[in-house]
């Protein structure tokens, strides 16, 4: 009776371990498709317990399917690799920077329905940004978060209550600052021509399109995400792209993005960093996303403390480097 629920058990998972495998090499932009490519390491270990299950109930009939569904779990580790710390990082930090030419910047997903106002103003209060992201934002988190908007030259808003506002603020010289649309799903993206404090001239790209989820296919992300790769003139300055890109850091369109961009990824060699659910401890995704091209040195990068959202905030230490200056 065991061993027969042992199989049932088995052939259940390896059906399911080679369907979330097999159906994102399709490339279609269908939500439930596009949606297996976020738990990619759940799916490896998946693979690799159900190989292991036919293996200890072997029989000549599942040799094939105990081979398919190790190789799925081979693939999706091989996908997952440059995510750990035992790849070579993409990007080194560098830290002989004087003080005064580093740059700070925050960006956080604050959850429209989040009312925990306190945390995020001490979050501000502690890091003092340069450059402040915030997704999510409507009329109340913009009110709610005021003392602290008002400390910064340069701020723009776009509150929405559809939870796809956003606000960018920031002490730096901006020479422009300003919401762009790049698809149909008008959803605002932040782009801003910024001069470091000691020299040079860089570009700030801020992202947040929509997620793939029930009725939402991914056409109108991808492209948000292609535009936004080539936002910012290279010719006169490095790029910074940071957002919740609602994709994970390893999908085919992620790096897509990098390889259009010309960015570096500095999750690479260093690990997957996840940062969102942040009230899950088990199911979270690295989909808060930093991007930089050459010119930009990176200092340091870390996820903040849980501010009541469900994302948990992204910091970043950069500069501008001299060559770009």
């Amino acid at each position: 009776m065991m061993k027969r629920l042992a199989t049932i058990v088995f052939l259940l998972l390896a059906v399911a371990v080679l369907a979330t495998t097999l159906l994102p090499l399709t490339h279609s932009t269908a939500w439930w498709i596009r949606a297996w490519d976020f738990p990619r390491v759940h799916i490896g270990i998946t693979g690799l317990i159900t190989a292991m299950l036919g293996a200890a109930i072997y029989r000549p009939a599942f040799a094939l399917l105990i081979l398919l569904t190790l190789g799925c779990a081979i693939y999706q580790g091989v996908r997952i690799f440059p995510y750990t710390p035992l790849a070579t990082v993409d990007i080194a930090f560098t830290q002989d920077v004087a003080p005064e030419g580093r740059i700070t910047a925050i960006a956080v997903n604050v959850l429209m329905g989040n009312d925990d106002h306190d945390a995020m103003r001490a979050l501000i209060d502690r890091e003092d940004p340069d450059i402040l992201f915030m997704m999510e934002t409507d009329t109340v988190w913009a009110q709610a978060l005021r003392p602290q908007l008002d400390r910064y030259d340069t701020v723009i808003e776009k509150p929405l209550d559809n939870h796809y506002g956003s606000i960018f603020a920031t002490r730096l010289d901006a020479t422009d600052a300003r919401f762009v649309y790049l698809s149909e799903e008008q959803t605002p993206t932040v782009f801003a021509e910024l001069q470091g404090p000691q020299g040079g001239t860089f570009f700030f790209v801020g992202l947040h399109p929509r997620p793939p989820v029930p009725g939402e296919d991914t056409d109108a992300r991808d492209e948000q995400l292609r535009k936004a790769a080539l936002l910012g003139d290279r010719k006169r300055g490095p790029v910074l792209a940071i957002g919740d890109f609602n994709d994970v850091a390893w999908s085919r369109n992620s790096k897509r993005f990098i390889s259009e961009g010309g960015y570096r990824d500095p999750r690479i060699g260093r690990g997957i960093l996840p940062s969102f659910d942040a009230n899950s401890w088990w199911m979270r995704f690295p989909i808060d996303q930093l991007h930089l091209t050459t010119g930009l040195d990176l200092i340091s990068m870390a996820r903040l403390e849980n501010v009541g959202s469900d994302h948990f905030p992204m910091k970043a230490v950069f500069a501008v480097s001299t060559q770009a200056k």
